[in-house]
């Protein structure tokens, strides 16, 4: 186990000269510690957003259209895909453009999300709408309560249930909550999307494969591994206890290009919070953290967890589980600690 010591995550750091390019975004933007996702998205509109629509024209044949698309995937799935979907994830939480310039969020909802695999609209009612009001709860439509959360078997069914049933299931629980702007925000972007994409396989098939079904079907996959591991660790006697329902994975580079993700308790704590605060924020909770017995996890992220989980690699959890003023008296106990936390729950039970 490690002890709590210094903080490498991404802090704030104010810059000494802004560019023209950073005064022009500034004149629209709220908060001038956002310029970082101007940076993102230029480099976005530079290489991937010219690559996909050349791919859905005759400019390149044969090999030379496979030369094209074989790189494109990766660089927009796997180097990319990460940074915009969480920092899509930071601007809906907390508005990145002033009142007159809302069009550029609409923008970025409708036209760049389904390059990485989002439905328009759908983020924003899912995670803002639901996800955060219900807290992982039997409610919440993604909620990891029900599952055996070490388990392959559960995972898959989690997924799948979330990938053929997650879409309707939101809707309803929209509509019976009567937040009817969410609903039909949800629904319009859900369906108009699954019409695109069928319209535009008749247009190129395997262009739309590559740019937009294939890279939604791996957006989902990754969003609910994301919240499995996010969520796998949930004390069954206080369920709705953010400090225990949730992780923090701390002093990773994942957190350095996606904006603090792995601040999981203080995200649900706050979720308003911008990312460059929450190093701060966990210092000073640090007492609670230990209170609470929180599970915070040092220089590994949520693949390496999620990983750990399904092999039951708790020692290898252990070894980077944060001892948080010696909140454990023992490897042994945070080991069943963490064994107990991962137990499927009853919701009725709880």
């Amino acid at each position: 186990m490690k002890s709590l010591a210094v903080l490498t995550d991404p802090i704030y750091i104010p810059k000494k000269k802004f560019s023209i390019y950073d005064r022009f975004w500034l004149r629209i933007m709220n908060d001038k510690r956002d310029l970082p996702f101007i940076y993102l998205l230029t480099a976005i509109h530079l290489t991937v957003i010219p690559v996909a629509v050349i791919l859905f024209t005759p400019v390149l044949h044969g090999i030379w259209w496979w030369l094209a698309a074989i790189p494109y995937f990766y660089v927009s799935q796997f180097y990319f895909k990460g940074r915009f979907g969480l920092m899509f994830h930071c601007i809906c939480h907390r508005k990145c453009f002033k009142k007159p310039w809302q069009w550029v969020h609409s923008y970025i909802t409708w036209i760049v999300c389904p390059l990485f695999g989002h439905a328009p609209e759908g983020y924003f009612s899912h995670h803002l709408g639901m996800h955060h009001i219900e807290n992982n709860m039997e409610d919440d439509t993604s909620s990891t309560m029900a599952y055996q959360r070490d388990d392959l078997k559960d995972f898959l069914a989690y997924f799948f249930k979330f990938l053929f049933v997650g879409v309707k299931n939101t809707i309803l629980y929209l509509y019976y909550r009567k937040r009817k702007k969410l609903y039909m925000r949800f629904t319009a972007g859900e369906y108009v999307y699954l019409a695109f994409c069928i319209a535009m396989c008749f247009f190129d098939l395997k262009a739309t494969l590559v740019v937009f079904i294939i890279p939604l079907l791996l957006a989902r996959l990754v969003m609910m591994l994301g919240n499995w591991t996010q969520h796998s660790f949930i004390d069954s006697s206080d369920p709705d206890n953010l400090y225990t329902s949730s992780i923090n994975c701390i002093n990773t580079k994942y957190n350095h290009v996606c904006w603090n993700d792995g601040y999981h308790i203080i995200h649900h704590l706050r979720p308003g919070m911008h990312y460059t605060d929450m190093p701060a924020e966990l210092m000073k909770r640090k007492d609670d953290f230990a209170k609470n017995k929180a599970i915070v996890f040092d220089d590994i992220h949520y693949l390496h967890i999620f990983f750990y989980l399904l092999t039951k690699r708790y020692d290898k959890l252990a070894d980077n589980l944060v001892n948080i003023n010696n909140m454990f008296t023992s490897r042994e106990e945070a080991i069943a600690l963490m064994k107990q936390r991962t137990k499927k729950i009853n919701p009725l039970s709880s």
